[in-house]
């Protein structure tokens, strides 16, 4: 991992008491921390710091922290963790389905706020990352960006959700060949003791209507009884 001085990272909560003792604590321990004091233009300092990892608020002036967190997926991979006094199950879902990687409740300690950052630098950048270059899924000019939830196609492109990713990275990988309703529902929904079988059809809708918006109209085919299948010519991970 780079130098502790060399890591930057971007504090986007509108209490400024709780900003400014972050940013101090987080500075103790040798990072470079910055809070956004401008809640109209949150993008243009994001560009601007390019940060290692950002730290992000729920409840914030013009949009929430979930929008923010879309609009930061579509330009970068870097860790971002949620600090809210939300603590419903839905508001952490909501954090994970547009592109976070963890979820902190206040009130919190300094000390663990930290130990988080700490870990997912470790995961993204230091000695458990398994690779730096980012990880792409690609068929017929239809590529996923599985780390940031983007799907491209030609000249086009348009942000996904985390489960409709993980959903499009497997039908991708077996383009041309049936993906079971067992195995997507198995990918979505691996921790949780009750599955809402109709929830699949949810999420298929909405991507097939994502991939008509980019002009992959009808791509994918329900096979009844069977799954689902990517109608395109051959998938490649690299």
């Amino acid at each position: 991992m780079r130098k502790l001085e060399s890591i930057r990272i971007l504090i986007i909560e509108d209490d400024a008491k709780i900003a400014g003792l972050l940013k101090s604590h987080i500075e103790k321990y040798g990072y470079t921390a910055r809070a956004v004091v401008d809640f109209h233009h949150v993008m243009d300092e994001f560009r601007e710091v390019k940060p290692d990892l950002v730290l992000l608020d729920v409840n914030l002036p013009m949009f929430d922290g979930f929008y923010w967190c879309r609009k930061i997926r579509s330009h970068s991979i870097c860790p971002i963790l949620f600090i809210s006094a939300r603590e419903s199950e839905m508001d952490q879902v909501m954090a994970l389905e547009n592109g976070a990687d963890d979820y902190i409740t206040k009130p919190f300690h300094y000390d663990v706020v930290v130990a988080k950052i700490r870990s997912h630098l470790r995961r993204a950048y230091g000695s458990y990352s398994a690779k730096t270059e980012e990880r792409t899924v690609e068929a017929s000019g239809l590529v996923l960006y599985p780390e940031r939830f983007m799907l491209t196609y030609k000249q086009g492109g348009t942000e996904l959700t985390q489960k409709e990713a993980v959903l499009v990275e497997a039908l991708m990988k077996k383009a041309n060949r049936i993906v079971s309703r067992g195995r997507l529902l198995d990918l979505m929904w691996e921790d949780r003791h009750f599955i809402d079988d109709n929830t699949l059809n949810v999420y298929i809708t909405r991507i097939r209507k994502k991939l008509k918006d980019l002009g992959l109209e009808d791509s994918i085919e329900t096979v009844r009884g069977a799954g689902y299948k990517l109608c395109l010519e051959g998938a490649l991970e690299t």
